[in-house]
């Protein structure tokens, strides 16, 4: 890129991946507040510097007085990105996401994480009678969600021309609720669990976060490896799900505040095992438990496995508890 530092060049690929995540032109100060998010304090002189670079450099475009958007050359250079930087994305996104939430049992309001599915505007009520089954059937963290229109927002994200996105719960909020609650949680992987009789019976594919810069969920869907439907139906099959560990000696508080989650219509927790045992197959650190979360999104998954094209941004945002619907409502 020619910059004159490797800080330099992480400010610019934070700038861009922010710009990444919206259609519309975005201004020094709106930057300068979701660059915090990153780690990165920068104000909004300092922001326009950097952004008057990359217009030099063709990364970016001015539009207006002050706002940018990402040019096709900003794009192909996210994708390149530093390789240091990409490792571990996932379980930096986790880890942020659970930062931010902070969602309050008693007055049932606050942010919560979530992913967001974009469709197009002529299948979207097809994908809606797709995904029925599985909030019936519970495959999913919340039968809360949200929709929006073209140039309407989720969270952070901007909807795309021709398209309607809907918001799923990420199963973060789990993540979220227990660091509240000062409970540490360690994300190991994402992965394919099979379900038979409708009980979760073991992993058969999985990506660890700390490995990968993608979304595990997102590569799961993209590759249909998932049958989401047959499992809604039937009781077999093979869901997105998440594993993670806490210690033992946290049990009482995470079964208390997994359980007022429940109350409040956010769920996930498929199975939380015992001390040092393993969980459908996978070991266990001593003194530790092992916990599968549902994947937040199971029900588009099964969409996707009719034939309906989704844009997936996994984990992507976070949104207010009170802006969610019941899915119920949509149809």
């Amino acid at each position: 890129m020619g910059f004159e530092s490797q800080d330099v060049e992480r400010k610019v690929i934070s700038i861009i991946r922010i710009l990444n995540d919206t259609s519309e032109p975005l201004g020094a100060r709106v930057i300068a507040h979701r660059l915090k998010d990153y780690g990165i304090e920068l104000g909004e002189r300092a922001v326009r510097y950097h952004l008057k670079l990359m217009d030099e450099r063709g990364l970016t475009r001015l539009v207006g007085r002050d706002g940018r958007l990402l040019t096709e050359q900003g794009k192909e250079e996210l994708k390149s990105a530093l390789v240091k930087d990409k490792v571990g994305l996932a379980i930096s996104k986790i880890e942020l996401l659970a930062f931010r939430t902070d969602f309050d049992f008693e007055n049932r309001r606050g942010l919560i994480p979530a992913n967001v599915s974009f469709f197009s505007k002529e299948k979207f009520n097809k994908a809606l009678h797709a995904m029925k089954p599985a909030f019936e059937s519970g495959l999913c963290v919340s039968d809360l969600v949200a929709i929006a229109e073209e140039g309407e927002t989720l969270g952070e994200l901007t909807i795309p021309q021709g398209s309607i996105g809907f918001a799923t719960v990420c199963s973060i909020v789990i993540n979220g609720v227990l660091l509240k609650a000062g409970v540490p949680m360690d994300s190991r992987f994402g992965g394919i669990l099979q379900i038979r009789n409708h009980k979760p019976f073991r992993f058969v594919e999985l990506i660890h976060y700390a490995g990968s810069s993608l979304d595990p969920s997102e590569v799961f869907i993209r590759a249909k490896m998932t049958t989401v439907g047959e499992a809604a139906k039937v009781g077999n099959g093979k869901l997105l799900a998440n594993f993670r560990e806490i210690p033992s000696i946290c049990r009482g508080i995470a079964e208390g505040a997994v359980a007022k989650l429940k109350e409040a219509g956010l769920g996930g927790v498929l199975v939380m095992g015992d001390t040092s045992e393993p969980v459908c197959e996978v070991p266990v650190e001593l003194n530790r438990i092992g916990m599968i979360l549902m994947g937040g999104l199971n029900p588009v998954a099964a969409a996707v496995e009719v034939g309906i094209e989704a844009e997936n941004r996994a984990m992507s945002t976070i949104m207010e508890y009170q802006d969610l619907t019941n899915f119920k409502e949509l149809l």
